[in-house]
């Protein structure tokens, strides 16, 4: 390794670091999240588990505006075009606004049937209910903490948003415990604490992005550039396809599990939730690639961007092949964390043993995504996640239970072929973008 791509290997895990340990902390917090609800039982873990895909769904819709946000900073950064960096910076606070008003009247709305449309039993869908209710109403908030948190890593400054990370979901957990155990509030009281964290991670956000030196928010407000605004838009909807393609395979694909029964929807709830945390590497390398690719677009330096690509993906296949093994020698002690139901626990144990294997698939995967994005190419990624998402594990999951009676191993066999698939199919290309992206940009 030349001296030059060690110092680019060091950036890109300087960068990526932060944002790693932000996700691991909050993943460990849900953890605790989902243990203390977990120890009120079986229904109360379905009654949170139930609107988890839909939130998912709900939150993958600010993360492509965010993604927009990023790509036309960082590359601006790159090309020292320190107007543009403002505009886009005041353009990214308009849609955060925005997307999480349109968002929040939108789950609001519909919050009296989620229960119903993701199979909740008449026992758990009242508490199911009044959850999705108190985690809509800071969506507003939600949705200016991803955007403006994506916007400040853009400029390398990746530590900030983890401070704010870690503080939110620090108060999370505390408030757990006085309003679940302390007042006796049960799932309500886990809804009461995600509403107000949220609300606190949304302001702090807010305050630092106001602040921030790079983005020098002078002049009125709404007054934006036409082009930035339509290259929002061009970058965050294949995202957001991408998105909602993928989040709503989720819904569909814990709607059909949720079929299966309460014990297996319960082991697959919590199998899901505690594979979290072993992915967390890639997705902080997926970050940091996406900035510094995207930087060094903007400074149109080949050797710089071909460097970070082999150094961003080398580190993400090292640290999800670690997150691997540990996820395979831990599953059983993961499992009996999160709850104590022995069949759960077996159910949940042999599952995750099995997507051990799968964690150096989907690090490449992710990773992948994140160097097209730091390239403006947002296109591609869609197709290959829609045809992964859709063909592969729901369609085949669909058959597997509805025509050939199978299990819950098989389903997670589909997911996990989902995922290999959509690892070869991304990172292939790899090598020939940079090419592609300027032959699009000079056309």
């Amino acid at each position: 390794m030349s001296g030059r791509t060690k110092n680019i290997f060091l950036s890109v895990v300087v960068v990526a670091l932060p944002t790693m340990l932000e996700q691991i902390l909050s993943v460990l917090m849900q953890y605790v999240d989902t243990a203390m609800v977990g120890r009120l039982g079986a229904n109360a873990t379905a009654a949170v588990s139930t609107s988890t895909t839909i939130t998912w769904l709900i939150g993958s819709i600010p993360v492509a505006f965010g993604v927009g946000a990023m790509t036309q900073i960082a590359q601006a950064i790159g090309a020292g075009e320190h107007h543009k960096i403002s505009q886009v910076a005041r353009t990214s606070l308009i849609f955060a606004v925005g997307v999480g008003v349109v968002l929040e009247a939108i789950c609001l709305g519909v919050c009296p049937f989620v229960a119903g449309w993701m199979g909740a039993s008449a026992e758990v869908s009242p508490a199911a209910t009044r959850y999705f209710f108190w985690i809509s109403v800071p969506i507003v908030f939600k949705s200016v903490n991803i955007v403006l948190a994506s916007a400040i890593r853009a400029t390398k400054d990746t530590k900030t948003p983890m401070y704010i990370g870690v503080g939110a979901n620090i108060l999370n957990v505390v408030l757990d415990y006085i309003f679940i155990y302390s007042l006796g509030l049960g799932v309500d009281g886990a809804a009461y604490a995600t509403c107000i964290s949220a609300v606190f991670s949304g302001v702090m956000t807010l305050v630092v992005f106001l602040r921030h030196p790079e983005f020098k928010l002078e002049g009125s407000f709404f007054s934006v550039d036409g082009e930035i605004v339509n290259r929002m838009w061009r970058l965050a909807i294949p995202v957001l396809l991408i998105n909602v393609a993928s989040t709503s395979g989720y819904v569909v694909f814990a709607g059909l599990v949720s079929h299966m029964g309460t014990i297996m929807f319960a082991a697959h709830s919590i199998a899901v939730g505690a594979e979290e945390l072993f992915y967390i590497g890639g997705y902080g390398f997926k970050s940091a690639a996406n900035t510094m690719v995207g930087i060094s677009y903007g400074e149109q330096n080949y050797e710089k961007y071909r460097a970070v690509c082999r150094s961003s993906i080398i580190a993400t296949l090292g640290i999800m092949t670690l997150s691997g093994m540990l996820l395979f020698i831990f599953a059983e002690p993961l499992m009996s964390f999160f709850t104590n139901d022995p069949e759960v626990i077996s159910i949940g144990t042999t599952v995750l043993k099995m997507v051990a294997f799968n964690e150096p698939f989907f690090g490449l995967y992710i990773i992948s995504e994140g160097i097209y994005y730091g390239l403006g190419m947002t296109k591609y990624p869609f197709i290959i996640e829609c045809g992964g998402m859709w063909l592969v594990r729901i369609l085949s999951t669909f058959i597997g239970i509805h025509f050939f009676g199978m299990g819950l191993i098989y389903v997670w066999c589909c997911m996990i072929a989902d995922n290999v698939l959509k690892a070869i199919f991304l990172t292939v290309p790899v090598k020939g973008l940079w090419r592609r992206s300027c032959v699009t940009k000079h056309n």
